[in-house]
């Protein structure tokens, strides 16, 4: 896989969720999602804004770090809203048609600057550099499992029940085979996890196998493993995005060491988090 595909998967789901948000009434814009503090404009603001940060990295390292010292100088502040105020605040400001043409923008301008990388390029982050497929990956994860916060507002809050469904904007995303990139980066990222969190990296193998949206099988991992995790590819993203407890999803957890990686895993970057607990459970 080249550069080029990772990008055009990146921009089809960037468009994937436009689809969802555009039509939504202004007053949509304010409901709050899963994520603690943020509303749907939140949603679209951090990847507006992150998106922009991205572009830059590409064109103009220099510009970027400075932009990265002022963010990261935050990461470990008490304050709670320290970081959003920095990546956020502005934007907050945006009425909704505004904020979207920002996001769409910014969008186009990592795309852009995109098209430019080749294979091997390595790409300045927050933290480590990262490889031009990775990079995009990335990109690619935050747009969906954000994505998935504001799905799950609109159908916790269902403002539009009442309107003829021809009328209602899409509430969901179709599944595609897009997710593969998540599924993989979810897999690699299982040492991260534990790595993150000042703990031994387990050695146990564990065998992967997911049902893509399309009914292909996709596998990771030895085939002779004892331990595996098997089931839809879109659960296994839900899970290691922390947007969903393993317990409410259809995957097939074997083994002690397979059972604590669902537990814990994070495929994103930044300090370590839980994902929600399952349905029920009090925390």
């Amino acid at each position: 896989m080249h550069v080029s595909d990772v990008l055009a998967d990146l921009v089809a789901e960037q468009q994937a969720l436009d689809a969802v948000v555009a039509p939504l009434a202004p007053e949509q814009w304010s409901l709050a999602t899963p994520s603690p503090r943020w509303t749907i404009a939140d949603q679209i603001a951090h990847l507006t804004y992150f998106d922009g940060t991205a572009a830059l990295a590409i064109v103009d390292e220099d510009a970027f770090n400075d932009a990265m010292g002022a963010l990261v100088g935050l990461m470990g502040s008490d304050d709670p809203d320290a970081a959003d105020e920095v990546t956020i605040g502005d934007l907050r400001n945006l009425p909704p048609a505004e904020l979207i043409e920002r996001w769409r923008s910014n969008r186009e301008a990592l795309a852009s600057a995109a098209a430019s990388l080749a294979d091997d390029a390595r790409v300045a982050w927050y933290g480590p550099s990262m490889g031009a497929k990775s990079f995009l990956t990335a990109r690619l994860m935050e747009a969906w499992a954000h994505g998935q916060d504001i799905v799950d507002a609109l159908d916790e809050h269902d403002l539009d029940a009442d309107r003829p469904a021809s009328d209602r904007p899409a509430t969901d995303r179709p599944a595609t085979d897009r997710v593969r990139h998540i599924a993989q980066l979810g897999v690699i990222t299982r040492g991260w996890t534990y790595m993150n969190r000042g703990l031994d990296v387990p050695t146990t193998p564990v065998r992967v196998e997911l049902t893509a949206p399309s009914g292909d099988t996709w596998t990771f991992g030895p085939d002779d493993a004892d331990e595996s995790i098997v089931g839809p590819a879109v659960d296994f993203c839900l899970v290691t995005t922390q947007r969903r407890h393993v317990d409410d999803t259809d995957l097939v957890v074997t083994g002690d060491a397979a059972r604590d990686w669902m537990e814990k895993a994070q495929l994103f970057a930044g300090p370590p988090t839980d994902g929600p607990g399952a349905k029920g459970d009090i925390r």
